[in-house]
């Protein structure tokens, strides 16, 4: 830490205030839906301390990739899965050696707050006429749910029920808003909306290996790019995840 007076500022803040001294330019992040609310929090963070702005664009991961593949700005990608910064990796787009495994989430079973439905365990999905789930051939939450079902012999059986949304956030606001009976989330995203319950909460143990990794594009071009990864593995922000319910495995 680096004293000025009365004020502390972290290393990377004044780095950054040295370096970015002249036109701000602001960095653009790919996150995963579910990590909305956290990266808000965090961006206005970094611009209070930095002059620095956040650009977000939110979305499935799959299609956030996809986006970069075709060549989106994009200055860092925040993925809920590796398979999606596996695939930028082997494009070349992503710089490997800064890549970090950040974020474990758990995944959990909604329904509508006003829901008498009940969930012993996973089998019972099968009770129901419809599940909401993201996409389970590509997007990341969806692909774990799916993985997780194949692995207990369900998914044959609850494949055919299956509402695709586009990510987990159109997820929960299928089923916080009634059009569908219940729903898999991650965790953190349920506890984001008092329209709806969890009723089941896959034990981590049992359940699949969940991560959320973070790197910089390759092709980023702004001077503050590394400072804002840098913010967004810090102890500052460690703490902001697990205030939105995250489960950090970032090394101490």
């Amino acid at each position: 830490m680096v004293r000025a007076g009365r004020f502390t500022l972290p290393l990377w803040a004044l780095t950054l205030a040295l370096v970015g001294a002249a036109r701000a330019e602001n960095v653009t992040v790919f996150a995963a839906a579910s990590l909305t609310d956290a990266m808000k929090d965090l961006g206005q963070r970094y611009a209070q301390q930095t002059g620095h702005a956040v650009d977000f664009n939110f979305g499935g991961s799959n299609d956030l990739a996809r986006q970069i593949k075709a060549g989106a700005p994009a200055d860092v990608f925040f993925s809920a899965d590796t398979a999606q910064m596996d695939g930028l990796v082997t494009a070349g787009l992503v710089k490997a050696d800064e890549r970090r495994a950040v974020l474990s989430n758990t995944l959990v079973v909604i329904v509508p707050e006003d829901s008498s439905a009940t969930v012993s365990g996973p089998a019972d999905l099968a009770k129901f006429p419809r599940i909401a789930l993201a996409d389970p051939e590509a997007v990341p939450v969806g692909v774990y749910t799916r993985k997780y079902l194949e692995g207990l012999g369900l998914w044959e059986k609850i494949e055919p029920l299956v509402v695709p949304t586009l990510d987990v956030r159109a997820t929960l606001a299928a089923v916080a808003g009634g059009s569908v009976e219940v729903g898999v989330v991650y965790r953190t995203d349920a506890a984001m909306s008092k329209a709806v319950k969890v009723v089941y909460e896959v034990p981590r143990a049992e359940g699949p290996k969940i991560v959320h990794p973070l790197a910089p594009i390759a092709a980023s071009e702004h001077a503050d790019t590394a400072n804002l990864v840098r913010f967004l593995v810090s102890d500052e922000a460690r703490q902001t995840y697990e205030r939105f319910g995250f489960i950090v495995i970032l090394p101490e």
